[in-house]
């Protein structure tokens, strides 16, 4: 049976810096600050086209491995703003976003994506405090995990047009965001250290943590929050033109659920929970010359997943019902970007999952190996001001699919325009 209690003390400590927050008030000023919101609306659209007809793009969210068999990416409620591309034009997601501060306690962000149809999806809306003592932080609402490097970047800030594999087979095309409390805290130490704990719901997640639909045969979910994570950061004084963050990621997911009705074998069910394990690091360096010339950016992640399953239905073989099933995964990227000139760069990315890529059971029947999938992008980019960009790529995929692989080429050219305030972005 798994031990359900340690994270009653997490989100004890998540509850007491809440109220800490919301006591603060006894240390500011009783008037009130006045308001000054920030808006912005943030335009993308691509054109994308590959060798087989269009179709490599979708191809990239069912990679072989241990989430190909019942995919979310196409039938979930994140649908409604999915990045995924077809061929030809497309009018991705528009950011709309305002921020500000609410007193001199509090500020907040609602961050709303808008399709092409009119479709309308919140992907952040909290409020964070600046007024804890010691370094402490309190969010609360809606909002991307802190885990990794990547993860709380929105489109318009990523160095390539499209999410890397990693990411979206292991977490998901919009990577891990949820409702929840956040608490972080910034010792006063002569490095900069950053620590990090979450408590999410876990109703809002595309890979990992996810409820099973028609699920009639499965245990009732665990009680929320259903999702911790916590991650440290960690940043050496390497002068003034050049930086390097480490940081260590780790989220364990309460309730995971999966219905498999497609394919061999026979319709089944299961129950349990997962894990994701992950390490980040980057660099950059600033040369000092205009428009970012001579500037690089190196980052890259490793994510590990497990998933610790139970058979909890079956329909022509009730009597595996109870037995273990054992999933993992992992991913990686690798990218790098250069200012060749004022305001041009160029990009190159790596990015791979399926190294460790199995399915265990106790009997040798249930086994499965599943192959790799890996891909080179290449990238240059003009940033023809501080709030527009035009970007072209080119991608070369070696992936596994079901039972066959497929090679195939991918042409990327987008723009991205931004109107209204635009603060900087995180590191």
């Amino acid at each position: 049976m798994r031990n359900r209690h340690p994270e009653r003390l997490l989100l004890s400590a998540l509850m007491s810096a809440a109220t800490l927050a919301g006591a603060a008030p006894a240390i500011a000023e009783e008037t009130p600050l006045p308001l000054d919101p920030q808006f912005s609306v943030i335009l993308d659209g691509v054109y994308y086209d590959d060798s087989i007809d269009g179709s490599g793009d979708a191809m990239l969210g069912e990679t072989a491995g241990i989430f190909a068999a019942h995919g979310h990416e196409e039938e979930d409620d994140h649908a409604v703003h999915e990045h995924g591309l077809e061929q030809g034009f497309n009018l991705r997601h528009t950011e709309a976003v305002v921020t500000g501060g609410i007193d001199a306690l509090f500020d907040a962000r609602l961050n709303i994506a808008i399709s092409d149809e009119g479709d309308i999806t919140v992907e952040e809306a909290y409020v964070a405090s600046t007024g804890l003592p010691a370094g402490l932080r309190v969010k609360a609402g809606k909002f991307y995990s802190g885990i990794g490097y990547h993860n709380e970047k929105h489109p318009h800030s990523w160095d390539f047009v499209d999410q890397n594999i990693a990411y979206r087979t292991l977490l998901g095309i919009h990577g891990l965001a949820d409702t929840g409390l956040q608490l972080t805290w910034l010792p006063a130490w002569d490095h900069y250290t950053l620590f990090g704990i979450e408590a999410f719901q876990g109703d809002d997640n595309e890979r990992l943590g996810t409820e099973a639909e028609h699920g009639d045969d499965l245990p009732e979910r665990d009680k929320a929050p259903r999702l911790w994570t916590a991650f440290a950061k960690w940043s050496p004084d390497l002068g003034y033109d050049h930086a390097l963050q480490l940081g260590a990621s780790a989220a364990f997911f309460r309730s995971h659920q999966e219905m498999h009705d497609h394919g061999e074998p026979e319709e089944h069910a299961l129950d349990g929970d997962a894990r994701l394990y992950g390490i980040d690091a980057v660099y950059k360096y600033d040369s000092g010359q205009a428009y970012g010339q001579g500037d690089w950016r190196v980052s890259g992640e490793y994510l590990w997943v497990k998933k610790d399953l139970e058979v909890a239905h079956h329909a022509s073989t009730p009597g595996v019902i109870g037995e273990a099933r054992d999933f993992r995964e992992d991913g990686l990227y690798v990218q790098a970007t250069y200012g060749i000139a004022p305001r041009w760069e160029l990009g190159l990315r790596y990015d791979a999952v399926g190294f460790t890529n199995e399915k265990r059971g106790p009997r040798a029947a249930v086994d499965a190996d599943f192959e790799e999938s890996q891909r080179w992008t290449a990238a240059a980019t003009w940033h023809l001001s501080e709030t527009s960009r035009i970007r072209a790529q080119v991608a070369q995929v070696e992936g596994a699919f079901g039972d066959h692989r497929e090679d195939y080429t991918q042409f990327y050219l987008q723009y991205q325009i931004s109107l209204g305030a635009h603060g900087a972005h995180s590191f």
